[in-house]
């Protein structure tokens, strides 16, 4: 039941107020002045205030402004019997959610209370939800500043308000698929039922098709008794297919039908179970050309594909690289209780250099591991694993021939240490150039011949 203060020094007026809310059910505080309104907004739950700007030698403007220092959120709505457009235009730009003259229509009254209260709801409803897609997100750990890291969020948020749609995530492994497909699920309207995970390529063919759909007693030798499968379990959640690709083609056949259906079948089994389970399905696979080749089936590939999210590989975002190396290492500074808390400007350019061919998964174990074997304030390159900080010449290095010119390769090295300095910055041109240690003239210089956006 919504709790209405109703402020006004005549008691006659609070009572015929305090009459028309009652009937429609409201629950009501009176106040016949400001200490006694503020009191009340100070110690109870008020979610809509009625407040008389003439309050005898009280000023009502002042007593608006002392409640929205208490409770910036609350609505009020401001009632006088001398009202002017100087006052009404003040009380609005104090926060002011309406403004009534007196006297005024029961009806009206009515009607104004319920539209405030709507909008309270909607403004409550509206906080719940970015401080729980907060929340989540700081769990499940999408760190980064990129543009495409924004839009792979923008585009989860967008598929999981509808829960039906079928996603199909790609990218490299360590990329932050199951994540992605974590963070859909927990902002859909399917976040209560359950989020279920399966790695398509970790189980042996003969035992997938069981894990996924159940089986009958004694469908074969070793069924003892009747299992339930993965896409029952689900029912009202969300089901994540890992590596998909991986999957036998008799297997692809089965899924397909779930997905035309939305029914199943156990093994051995007679009868369709219907099943209500949104599918995201990740791959680290080209599934065209596994379609090229026959080794997935088209069909099923045009059955998953309706929503497709494509996450870069870390390499192609090295603006993320700041923000993760500094969350992973504040995170395992509080894990194995050491005293991290900067990275010197070389190692985060090295950090910045590499090519990080296991993508985030990577990274997190490096700083996992420089955690577990150092304890210091600041990260600094000696503490790098050897593959990133690179080795001096005559160290023993291997030659691999060369795959460009020797001039494309400098400006591919410049281009990547230029952008992860910017990006390290906060895209300030002169603090860049200090960590790369050159002019900032000669800074400018080059970012408009690489083509770099600062």
């Amino acid at each position: 039941m919504e709790k209405i203060l109703i402020i006004d020094d005549e008691q006659f007026i609070r009572d015929n107020v305090n009459r028309v809310l009652s009937e429609d059910g409201y629950e009501t505080i009176q106040a016949a002045d400001g200490k006694s309104a503020l009191e009340a907004v100070s110690s109870e739950e008020i979610d809509l205030a009625l407040l008389d700007l003439n309050l005898g030698s009280e000023n009502g403007i002042d007593i608006l402004r002392s409640m929205k220092k208490i409770d910036p959120e609350l609505l009020i709505i401001v009632i006088t019997g001398y009202g002017s457009v100087e006052t009404a235009v003040e009380s609005l730009k104090l926060g002011a959610f309406h403004y009534m003259k007196k006297p005024f229509k029961a009806d009206a009254l009515r009607l104004i209370v319920k539209l405030a209260l709507q909008t309270s709801n909607l403004k409550r409803e509206v906080r719940a939800i970015r401080k729980n897609e907060l929340l989540f997100f700081e769990k499940v750990q999408m760190v980064g500043v990129s543009s495409s890291l924004k839009e792979i969020m923008h585009q989860a948020r967008e598929v999981a308000r509808h829960s039906d749609a079928t996603v199909l995530i790609t990218g490299e492994s360590g990329t932050g698929k199951e994540l992605i497909s974590k963070s859909i699920h927990h902002l859909s309207g399917r976040r209560e039922a359950p989020f279920i995970e399966i790695n398509c390529a970790s189980i042996p063919v003969n035992l997938l098709e069981s894990e996924l759909f159940g089986h009958e007693k004694g469908a074969f030798t070793d069924a003892k008794e009747r299992k339930q499968g993965l896409f029952e379990a689900a029912n009202r959640g969300t089901i994540f297919l890992d590596e998909v690709g991986e999957m036998d083609p008799a297997v692809q056949a089965k899924l397909l039908r779930v997905l035309e259906s939305r029914t199943i079948r156990r093994i051995g089994g007679i009868k369709n179970i219907e099943v209500d389970v949104r599918v995201i399905a990740a791959t680290n696979r080209n599934l065209k050309e596994a379609m090229q080749n026959g080794s997935f089936r088209e069909d099923l590939f045009y059955r998953l594909n309706v929503f497709p999210i494509h996450i870069p590989p870390l390499r192609e975002r090295l603006e993320d690289i700041p923000s993760l190396v500094t969350f992973f290492l504040e995170t395992y500074s509080r894990q194995f209780s050491r005293s991290f808390t900067a990275i010197s400007p070389e190692a985060m350019k090295r950090l910045c250099a590499y090519s990080w061919p296991g993508n985030i998964r990577e990274l997190k174990n490096s700083i996992e591991r420089i955690c577990i074997m150092n304890d210091s304030e600041s990260l600094e390159t000696g503490m790098l694993p050897p593959e990133i900080r690179g080795k001096k010449s005559g160290e023993g290095e291997v030659c691999d021939t060369p795959q460009t010119g020797l001039e494309e390769a400098v400006e591919a090295l410049e281009r990547r240490m230029i952008r992860c300095a910017l990006a390290s910055s906060g895209n300030n041109v002169l603090q860049a150039a200090q960590l790369l240690k050159i002019p900032r003239g000669t800074l400018r210089y080059k970012i408009e011949k690489l083509g770099i956006a600062a």
